[in-house]
């Protein structure tokens, strides 16, 4: 089981409602530095950094973080379009033979301001299948010597990494990848090693490993096979009525500074990816389902893993986890803002809570 946090990983303070920052340097490498010594001294593995165009660049400051912590391990978001794969290779598996084997590795596939980098691949099968050479070239790069590669996006010759990563050549950075579209269910079951979930009811979740696990056979998957994780907020309080009491007051405040909601604008037009549709979908069915996935967050401006949360006491969100685990999920990035008072609430609250589950035999 893996448990990590997020770092918003931007310059101006306020994400997702977290102010707390802004006299405290906010966007600089001390503040981040303390958000990931904070989240190791609390029980986490590591976390996510955010990132997206017209942010600090997220390689950077994830060398930068695994440098000044002990165990920490970045999970580094990087664009197939933003990076060429034996570069990124070369890179990462310096970085991780530096570390002691700290490096994973998100693969974003989604829309963001492409054209700014100089990337023009905006049609998805196009995009996702440069995604699929991507990983597909990391991997042998990361696990092979000499690699001639020849495909319709990328092509090496005779191309080695120096240093290999921690561990070469029977481990490598876990390669994590999230999509709910029909092409990026065919990269994570063909290539990526975990795939990663937003906030959706345990029917829905069950409903797609089962799809992507009949997938994984039918495209003769040649790694290991395909592990699953979930990406959510988690706003846990002392008591399940001072969980909801909260949680409702954010959300009213939410409507009334009128946040945008989410997606991204393509040629003038505003688009969601097919996941991020599918969670603000899911409060046309109400607005608790499972036992505590809130999902009134999403209709007035959560967007990501702030469109629905898991609300309640430390009991409550550790049960509701305990069910995503018992569908086969083992890997989840959690997080609630102010993000350094919840990485030391949640982390001393609900993650003893999950760690004594897992003794709890589960069947998937």
């Amino acid at each position: 089981m893996s448990y990590l946090w997020y770092i918003p990983n931007q310059i101006e303070p306020g994400h997702r409602g977290d102010d707390t920052g802004r006299d405290e340097g906010w966007g600089t490498l001390d503040h981040s530095t303390d958000l990931a010594r904070t989240a190791e001294s609390h029980g986490w593995e590591g976390a996510l950094l955010g990132t997206g165009w017209g942010r600090p660049d997220t390689f950077t400051l994830g060398a930068s973080l695994a440098a000044r912590t002990t165990t920490f391990k970045p999970l580094i978001a990087v664009r197939p379009g933003y990076w060429q794969p034996a570069h990124f290779a070369s890179s990462a598996a310096t970085l991780d033979h530096l570390t002691g084997g700290r490096v994973l590795v998100n693969i974003v596939s989604g829309l963001d301001d492409l054209a700014a980098y100089g990337d023009h691949h905006t049609d998805p099968a196009n995009r996702y299948e440069r995604t699929r050479e991507f990983i597909q070239l990391v991997r042998r790069l990361w696990t092979e010597e000499n690699v001639t590669y020849r495909g319709e996006h990328f092509a090496v010759e005779n191309s080695t990494v120096v240093p290999h990563p921690d561990g070469y050549p029977d481990r490598h950075p876990t390669l994590y990848f999230g999509g709910a579209s029909e092409p990026a269910e065919r990269v994570a079951a063909a290539e990526a090693d975990v795939q990663l979930f937003w906030g959706e009811p345990l029917e829905g979740l069950a409903e797609r490993i089962e799809r992507l696990r009949k997938l994984e056979a039918r495209l003769e998957r040649r790694h290991k096979p395909l592990e699953f994780g979930l990406r959510i907020t988690t706003l846990v309080r002392d008591t399940t009525e001072e969980a909801w009491r909260d949680a409702e007051a954010r959300v009213a405040a939410m409507a009334q500074r009128g946040v945008d909601g989410p997606g991204w604008a393509v040629g003038g037009e505003r688009r969601a990816a097919v996941g991020q549709q599918r969670l603000l979908e899911l409060a046309e069915r109400g607005d608790v389902l499972d036992t505590c996935l809130y999902t009134a967050p999403g209709t007035v401006g959560g967007g990501g893993a702030g469109t629905t949360w898991l609300v309640g006491s430390a009991d409550d969100v550790a049960q509701a986890l305990q069910r995503y685990r018992e569908l086969g999920i083992s890997h989840f990035v959690l997080s609630d803002t102010p993000y350094k008072q919840e990485i030391i609430r949640v982390g001393d609250e609900l993650l003893p809570k999950l760690r004594a589950l897992e003794s709890t035999p589960v069947s998937v």
